[in-house]
């Protein structure tokens, strides 16, 4: 199948070039690059990346600046059509900003920047993303960020549980975030938020290839739709 996907950079993205390259590389085309200040997204998308990096230079608050340029409209709306998001790091920053996400990025409990291999264990095989992981399977993907402690309201967090909405959790919990929530789905399932950066996980010279099985999920999901 043809896959279109579009990569968006905001000022301060520093992660995707990265992101660029791994949909490339699982998909054999590259993906569409949108500048934050566009106004419309390409025709025809199959998928959206919203990748890491401090964007706006995390001013205010990381994420709260770009949630708010021109091109989150256009991603809002495929969004809510049906379009497959993934925001990995500043770009899950980005989705809880912009409301596709419920809860919020706050400043990891050490007050430190994280930045290791981490293990994670996957929750919910049933997603668009996860479908080519195992419900309880550990995998190692790499972490970079000083804002990743997620939070959410009891409520949510037992309805996120409840609903089978926690795609990823911390094997070891590196920042603080409630309940080792590492990456959180949307109820439609289509929309994809995960402080760890999975495209750096996507061939052996990387140091393992982990990462590619969720690249691998969507290409399988949409083909199959």
């Amino acid at each position: 199948m043809s896959f279109r996907s579009a990569v968006i950079t905001f000022p301060g993205s520093n992660c995707d070039r990265d992101m660029a390259d791994a949909l490339e590389k699982v998909s054999g085309t590259a993906p569409h690059r949108v500048w934050h200040a566009d106004a419309e997204l390409p025709q025809g998308l199959d998928f959206i990346a919203l990748p890491g990096g401090f964007s706006y230079g995390d001013y205010l608050r990381s994420g709260a600046m770009a949630a708010r340029s021109p091109i989150m409209q256009a991603v809002i709306a495929a969004a809510n059509r049906g379009v497959p998001v993934l925001g990995v790091c500043n770009g899950f920053q980005v989705l809880t900003e912009s409301g596709l996400l419920p809860g919020a990025l706050l400043r990891n409990a050490g007050m430190n920047f994280v930045c290791r291999e981490v293990a994670l264990t996957v929750e919910n095989s049933q997603s668009l993303f996860t479908g080519r992981y195992s419900a309880g399977q550990t995998i190692t993907i790499p972490v970079a960020h000083h804002d990743g402690n997620y939070f959410a309201d009891t409520e949510t967090l037992d309805r996120l549980e409840g609903d089978g909405r926690v795609a990823f959790r911390y094997g070891e919990d590196v920042n603080g975030s409630a309940r080792g929530i590492a990456g959180v789905l949307n109820p439609a399932g289509n929309v994809l938020g995960m402080m760890p950066h999975p495209e750096r996980m996507i061939e052996a010279e990387q140091g393992g290839t982990d990462g590619r099985a969720l690249f691998e999920s969507a290409l399988n999901a949409l083909a199959s739709a």
